[in-house]
């Protein structure tokens, strides 16, 4: 079952770089010639009602300062920069068109000095409690699969969002490969997003970089131009959030490597010297820090394009911090968690690339939701179309075929604080046994050389978040219950 696998690889370092698709090979190569380093002063002021808001950091996306208690900023920059922009502090509505995050102004470079005035809305309640969710890699490449957007998951996000309280504070992150390469589909993008009435801060994802770039430099060039800029941070509550492109385009098209770079870290560097440590920091990027594939697979190597590299260089940065990271990019589910840190690698709102309900390893497609009191988390995840409590799939007995004797259950968004029992004719029997294997739906569904029909590059990958139990000859019935680590318990039965 490798063809997946080298199809990823593909997708990054390893492998044989893919045919470029018309729409990209035929747009003009992005170079700056004779890049300006002309001094250019940024200054202006961040308002709400008319007054200035004090302390509100603001970046060219090389260096930050702070507004001063009038609210006035002034930046010495230069002719290369992009954007100014904002950290949107707690207490604020998120400013966004028709969905899009827009807390950034496109900076002009004929004169000396640019003027870039934010305004802000003061929140009338308290932000410390909200919920955001992550849509990860959307991943378009047609007009049907644009449409399965509008028609599924847009609506699914509405009415969520519709089901919580009135005056329920909801934002949610775009993490990385929004469209297939072909950005005239970002348009069908910001339609999906424009429909569910949550304000949506962007990732960049390897499907979303210019693949004719001489560069990594210039390969974000129209995401900047559709989402603004690539890295930056905001405030709510008392959470900071921190989004960053650990997509490293290494000049060929469809090769690249999960990593960051100096600019961004000392970026980073500055941008928490404003946040107290020991603070809850959410950060997004669309490749996983880390992930289990390497252990899984029994590769000797981590695959370059599937993990950041110098990731322990972020963790170090991290350290003072409780951290969450949010990505995407692996089209499966899985959690892993150490001291300080938690890494959530979610599931996708496209399943395995719109070719069926399910991700490779078993995951209904769909989306993570997180509940934020203070400065602690809970989560859940989100089956499109589906109940918020259905969070598990049981196979019956032999359906997995190395386990013929077993049944199986699927816990897709399980980490190692989950409990999984069963329980026979209504007798506990004790916990289920943990092992990685396949999702026996995705092999039915994925596995071999013609399956599915739409990209046959799909197939089943292995997953760690399995359990098997052997029920006895007599049994009627088995239920299974999976507890959280939040104590939510969710039950399916099946009759034998």
């Amino acid at each position: 079952m490798s063809n997946r696998r080298d199809f990823i690889k593909a997708l990054g370092i390893s492998g044989v770089a893919l045919t470029v698709p018309a729409v990209v090979a035929s747009a003009p190569v992005i170079v700056k010639d004779n890049a300006d380093i002309t001094n250019l002063t940024l200054k202006g002021s961040v308002q709400s009602n008319g007054r200035g808001i004090a302390d509100v950091p603001v970046t060219d996306g090389l260096n930050i300062t702070l507004t001063d208690k009038n609210g006035n900023y002034l930046l010495l920059s230069n002719k290369t920069v992009k954007f100014i922009y904002i950290t949107i502090p707690a207490g604020y509505a998120i400013p966004h068109n028709n969905g899009i995050a827009m807390f950034y102004k496109e900076v002009e470079t004929k004169q000396g000095s640019f003027t870039a005035n934010f305004q802000l809305d003061r929140l009338e309640k308290d932000d410390k409690d909200h919920v955001f969710v992550v849509w990860a890699d959307p991943q378009i490449i047609s007009k049907k699969d644009g449409d399965a957007l509008i028609a599924r998951s847009a609506p699914d996000l509405r009415e969520l969002a519709a089901n919580y309280p009135a005056g329920t504070l909801i934002h949610a992150v775009g993490c990385g490969d929004l469209v297939w390469d072909h950005f005239e589909l970002y348009d069908d993008y910001r339609q999906a997003v424009g429909m569910t009435g949550v304000p949506f801060f962007n990732v960049i994802g390897n499907h979303d970089m210019d693949l004719d770039a001489r560069s990594d430099d210039y390969s974000a060039a129209t995401f900047k131009n559709n989402f603004g800029p690539t890295y930056y941070s905001f405030n709510r509550g008392s959470i900071h959030y921190v989004m960053l492109d650990d997509v490293f385009f290494i000049g060929a098209a469809k090769r690249y490597i999960g990593y960051l770079t100096e600019t961004q870290l000392q970026w980073l560097e500055q941008d928490l010297k404003h946040v107290p440590h020991g603070s809850t920091v959410v950060l997004s990027t669309h490749i996983p820090t880390n992930t289990g594939a390497k252990r899984r697979n029994k590769d000797k190597e981590d695959e370059l394009g599937g993990v950041v590299s110098n990731r322990e260089q972020l963790y170090k940065i991290l350290s003072s911090y409780k951290v969450h990271i949010m990505s995407g990019h692996t089209h499966m589910n899985e959690k892993w968690e150490s001291g300080n840190m938690m890494e959530h690698v979610h599931g996708t709102i496209c399943g395995a690339w719109w070719t069926g309900p399910i991700c490779s390893d078993g995951t209904p497609e769909g989306y993570a939701v997180y509940e934020v009191k203070g400065n602690d988390l809970s989560w859940f995840y989100k089956s499109t179309g589906k109940p918020r409590d259905y969070q598990l799939k049981i196979y019956p007995k032999g359906y997995v075929k190395s386990a013929p004797d077993e049944l199986a259950v699927n816990v897709w968004n399980w980490d190692k604080q989950w409990k999984v029992q069963w329980f026979e004719d209504g007798l506990l029997k004790g916990d289920m046994v943990q092992r990685t294997e396949f999702d026996p739906w995705s092999v039915e569904l994925y596995a071999g050389d013609q399956l599915p029909k739409k990209h046959k590059f799909v197939e089943p990958t292995l997953t760690d978040h399995l359990f098997f139990a052997k029920p006895s000859v007599s049994a009627k019935a088995v239920k299974v219950v999976a507890t959280d680590r939040f104590g939510k318990h969710y039950t399916q039965e099946i009759q034998l």
